[in-house]
């Protein structure tokens, strides 16, 4: 009886001193993801670039992301190859492209090429993370992946606070190249982790034999699409949101002629406020249900898409709104991806969540886009309106999914 009691006591602490090093190694290793967005007014000086290239520096991500996931999904690797190892192998593949970029002093086209590899080996990184939880968890898995989300987005958010803050003494605005440093350092940390102190769970499903087809099955089992659907109105706002608002709020601020370090480290805590809003929505999801916490949260982030260029001429009270976008905006990610995981077969558990995130991504490649566009033809003050109909299609979804009787599979029951 005691031996029973201690192993489900080392079990216990194993999953959250697991949870506490992935969450760790996936902040460090998403350093790489806003690494060459966050210094784009250093690389648009140096580089003269024009407003489309400056958005693929960010789309090629996108797009390398969208290629490594389909890959990964189309063969299954989530769930042939040992995840940590996966994780760790791919967190030190990110960080020597995004160094390579400082180090040969590479042009525009070769860095976009540089980025656009940096994107494949993260979907390497994000799907394969999710999935060692929900092999740890299964009670309070929402808090767990929102926790690890929560990683994530702190984690993108870390390269506009090393851009917001002096580094290697300089004065004004931090020398780009130190910026890519600083997050190809976080990533090599990511790697040692991962690889050193990350294992997956008791709960891991059998191995799954090799079956591409499932890549698509998400799409075609109705609760699991319309998870999947209110995962791409989601994403329809989210990276459109995280790319564009920092450069919003220093346009609002330059105009107010503020302090362009108060815009970027404002820029900095718009993103990583989400850590709470996902920590917070795991705690209520698990207990309240996921599609009504993704409904709130879908509402709440709309509605500050709405006003939030209507404040461009109050640069505090927009920091405000913004603060409350970045927190809602990412908060019903993780819920997202923990339905999948409730709702799909536990063999292909790691398939289903690439091919969602990998079409989710594939979205954000149009929506990112459009903002700089429109930008021109609406100004700053309407241009986020064009992310609005993201969260109007997720809310519809997500209402759908709870009438299902498949829903009650989700948060024990809660739907």
């Amino acid at each position: 009886m005691r031996k029973k009691y201690n192993d489900k006591s080392r079990t216990k602490s194993a999953k959250w001193r697991n949870l506490a090093f992935l969450a760790i190694a996936e902040l460090l290793a998403m350093a790489l993801w806003f690494s060459a967005s966050a210094v784009l007014p250093q690389l648009k000086t140096e580089w003269s670039l024009t407003d489309s290239q400056q958005g693929w520096m960010t789309m090629s991500v996108q797009i390398g992301f969208v290629v490594g996931a389909l890959a990964s999904a189309i063969f299954d690797l989530s769930d042939r190859i040992n995840s940590s190892r996966l994780i760790a192998a791919s967190a030190l593949a990110g960080a020597l492209c995004n160094a390579v970029i400082p180090i040969v002093d590479a042009d525009p086209a070769i860095a976009l090429l540089l980025r656009f590899m940096t994107g494949i080996t993260l979907a390497g990184v994000y799907p394969p993370g999710i999935k060692i939880l929900a092999t740890w968890f299964s009670q309070y898995r929402g808090f767990a992946i929102g926790t690890l989300v929560g990683a994530v987005t702190l984690g993108s958010a870390l390269p506009h606070l090393f851009n917001a803050l002096p580094l290697l003494g300089a004065d004004g605005m931090p020398p780009w190249r130190a910026v890519l440093y600083a997050a190809s350092a976080c990533a090599l940390a990511a790697a040692f982790i991962a690889l050193a102190l990350v294992r997956s769970g008791p709960l891991l499903a059998q191995s799954a034999p090799f079956d591409w087809r499932f890549a698509f099955r998400s799409f075609r089992h109705k609760p699991a699409r319309l998870a999947n659907f209110g995962y791409l109105g989601h994403m329809w706002e989210l990276y459109a949101m995280w790319a564009w608002t920092p450069l919003f709020l220093i346009a609002s601020y330059q105009a107010a002629g503020l302090s362009m370090e108060a815009a970027r480290l404002a820029g900095f805590g718009v993103i990583a406020i989400g850590v709470l809003g996902c920590i917070l929505a795991g705690l209520l999801s698990d207990r309240i249900g996921r599609t009504a916490i993704t409904i709130a949260s879908l509402i709440i982030s709309g509605l500050c898409a709405l006003v939030s260029g209507l404040l461009f001429g109050s640069p505090f009270a927009l920091t405000a709104v913004c603060l409350l976008w970045g927190f809602a905006v990412v908060a019903d990610s993780a819920q997202f991806s923990t339905a999948v995981t409730e709702l799909s077969d536990s063999r292909y558990v790691g398939t289903a969540l690439t091919i969602q995130t990998s079409a989710g991504f594939l979205l954000t490649l149009i929506s990112i886009q459009l903002v700089p566009l429109f930008i021109d033809l609406l100004g700053w003050e309407y241009v986020f309106l064009i992310l609005v109909p993201g969260p109007i299609f997720g809310i519809w979804s997500m209402l759908r999914l709870r009438l299902l009787p498949e829903a009650r599979r989700m948060a024990s029951g809660r739907r």
